[in-house]
């Protein structure tokens, strides 16, 4: 299965699983898994934290692809983005949870969580640019998680950066190695969240998201119509997909 889910016996969390052969690709298939699982989450009272995590070493290496040809993408990328609307609307405090690398379109999942929770040796971008496209998502998210100057810069340049890196940002919420992360996310529920009352936490986290949730709705529209009616009619962005593809140097003609 693409994705599995459980829940502890108290059903005060749940636990998603993302599970693609290679690196935890985010295919539309995901996407659909994750919304569907949500959707499911949502009806439960008692939930107080949901996490995300990927199976095997990484939590994920990025988008599909092949979905971002021209016939996918215009499928795919809004389904995405409702996939990010549907985690700033759920009623719990949501916690991505990374080990290994974590880029592009895993990054942006990560993003729309309340927490990221990172192994010490993790290692998380926006690679994106070299591709010939942008993360539309990462777009609207990172300024405001991180701020506008870092955030462009991440954007431009594509670098991935240490988990550390980001930590000394404010975006991520603890580090711990890769061995003991879930005990780590273990004692953080212990300590701030198994005491406290679900409808509290779940009202707490609507607040704390209003003027994120907001902008998200103002903005990311305008930025998914930049990408898939402009950017996608470039010479270049399909240029980029294809070098990819066909595992070769893109030939850029700058339009």
């Amino acid at each position: 299965m693409p994705v599995t889910v459980s829940v502890n016996d108290d059903q005060s969390r749940a636990a998603f699983q993302l599970s693609h052969p290679k690196g935890n690709i985010i295919t539309a298939e995901i996407v659909g898994a994750l919304r569907s699982g949500l959707e499911s989450a949502s009806q439960n009272p008692r939930l107080k934290l949901v996490t995300i995590e990927g199976a095997g070493a990484d939590f994920s290496f990025g988008a599909s692809i092949p979905e971002h040809a021209p016939d996918q993408i215009r499928t795919v990328l809004p389904e995405m983005h409702a996939l990010i609307e549907d985690l700033l609307d759920l009623p719990a405090v949501t916690a991505a949870i990374v080990r290994g690398r974590c880029l592009g379109g895993g990054f942006e999942l990560a993003l729309a969580c309340d927490l990221i929770f990172a192994a010490d040796d993790s290692v998380l971008g926006l690679p994106e640019i070299s591709l010939g496209v942008f993360p539309p998502a990462g777009c609207v998210l990172l300024p405001l998680r991180i701020g506008a100057a870092r955030a462009t810069r991440a954007i431009l340049t594509g670098e991935s950066q240490p988990a550390r890196v980001w930590r000394d940002m404010g975006l991520i919420a603890r580090l711990a190695p890769s061995g003991s992360l879930h005990a780590a996310v273990d004692g953080w529920f212990t300590e701030h969240f198994a005491g406290k009352s679900a409808a509290a936490l779940r009202h707490a986290a609507a607040g704390v998201r209003a003027g994120l949730r907001a902008e998200v709705r103002a903005r990311l529209p305008e930025v998914e119509r930049l990408y898939l009616d402009d950017l996608m009619r470039t010479h270049d962005a399909v240029e980029g997909v294809d070098a990819f593809l066909q595992k070769r140097a893109p030939r850029w003609q700058d339009r």
